[in-house]
């Protein structure tokens, strides 16, 4: 019989919860061991940010069948699911919403695997271990985030509820041989605009710089953490993810600089799964896609964030031969760069019966208004 066992200090993770990852259709390098270990080396998702680590193995004998990233969290922040106005609900019957267990990766609206396993068999047995754990823990729910296909599943089966929210992706045509196809693809008005917005940057004496993997030095770094901390700042608040993360956590990163007159003004950083095999992921689980993560300026120019965040990473992908751009949470204007609306998933169990009933309910009607919202985006397709 399987055991659920759990673990806090995040080095005790087995060198197996990597190997399960790799057998999983929705793997992406932000689950693997290296980058977990690196958010709570560094001080980004530890208990005192909120972030108290309490992951699942579901293990027979020396065999890791199942596991999964839950976090034992006192706030909802850094997750891109909003549930701040169940917290209020809880607050006004008298009840505690926190502590509540999330299992997601900490700061990434990245979908993929959250629920590692062997087989829909050993999936379905974590997921009932893990609800265990969460009501002998106090916990007022569990809240499945960003999940796959394959976590969909087995919360569907055990009577989770879903929420859904689109993001923004852009997709390559097989029949596009390079960026001018992209561009011939889009509607009239839509190119148009593309066009105007890249000859403005240019025209500002704005330069681009490409850096991939170990070809970012330890200089380009220094200046993108200044440009992406000091997005958080113009907002009065703390950059998530600690200095010195980026570098060690194991993932193949691309790093678009813009320049003017010599000096950086901006950067965007992004995830890539080329298919190489340069971020450590295993053959089975490699894909051709990029994650645009972060983005920062330390000077402001028109269409500057336009071209390091969607411009020019649709190029680069079009020449490397990517296959999926993933623009992140949030922001319709995506659209008019060339990505279109994905819809993505959020599963949730709560303890309390009767506000699991007024979820359901809750879940239904938020729903369709979701559906109707896609509906509309998807009839405003920047394509022809």
């Amino acid at each position: 019989m399987a055991d659920l066992h759990i673990v806090d200090d995040l080095r005790q993770l087995p060198a197996a919860w990597d190997e399960l990852l790799a057998q999983q259709v929705g793997a992406t390098p932000f689950m693997r061991r290296a980058y977990l270990q690196a958010l709570q080396a560094g001080g980004s998702a530890v208990a005192a940010t909120g972030w108290q680590a309490a992951f699942a193995l579901l293990m027979q004998g020396q065999v890791l069948q199942a596991a999964a990233p839950l976090w034992i969290k006192g706030h909802s922040w850094g997750e891109y699911v909003f549930d701040q106005a169940w917290a209020r609900a809880y607050a006004a019957q008298g009840l505690r919403y926190y502590p509540k267990g999330v299992l997601a990766v900490p700061f990434a609206p990245v979908p993929g695997s959250r629920l590692l396993a062997q087989d829909a068999v050993a999936r379905a047995q974590l997921l009932q271990g893990l609800t265990q754990f969460a009501a002998q823990a106090g916990l007022s729910g569990l809240h499945l985030l960003f999940g796959d296909a394959a976590d969909a599943r087995a919360a569907r089966e055990q009577g989770w509820v879903a929420r859904e929210q689109p993001q923004f992706h852009w997709q390559r045509d097989p029949n596009w041989r390079g960026y001018e196809d992209f561009l011939a693809s889009l509607r009239r008005d839509k190119r148009k605009k593309l066009l105007q917005e890249r000859r403005q940057v240019r025209d500002a004496g704005v330069t681009v710089r490409v850096l991939q993997g170990e070809a970012i030095g330890a200089a380009d770094w220094a200046f993108f953490e200044r440009c992406y901390a000091n997005t958080y700042a113009v907002r009065g608040q703390q950059a998530y993810l600690a200095p010195g993360f980026f570098a060690e956590c194991g993932v193949d990163w691309l790093l678009f600089i813009a320049e003017q007159g010599g000096e950086p003004i901006a950067a965007s950083l992004l995830a890539c799964d080329g298919g190489d095999g340069r971020d450590g992921t295993p053959t089975g689980a490699r894909r051709r896609v990029l994650w645009g993560r972060h983005w920062g300026c330390v000077r402001e120019l028109p269409f500057v964030h336009f071209e390091l965040c969607y411009h020019a990473p649709i190029e680069w992908a079009m020449a490397q031969g990517i296959e999926r751009f993933e623009g992140g949470a949030q922001g319709e204007h995506k659209m008019a760069r060339g990505l279109l609306p994905v819809a993505t998933q959020s599963w949730h169990w709560l303890a309390d019966a009767g506000f699991a009933d007024a979820l359901q309910r809750f879940g239904e009607q938020e729903q369709a208004a979701v559906a109707a919202y896609e509906a509309e985006l998807a009839a405003r397709s920047p394509f022809r």
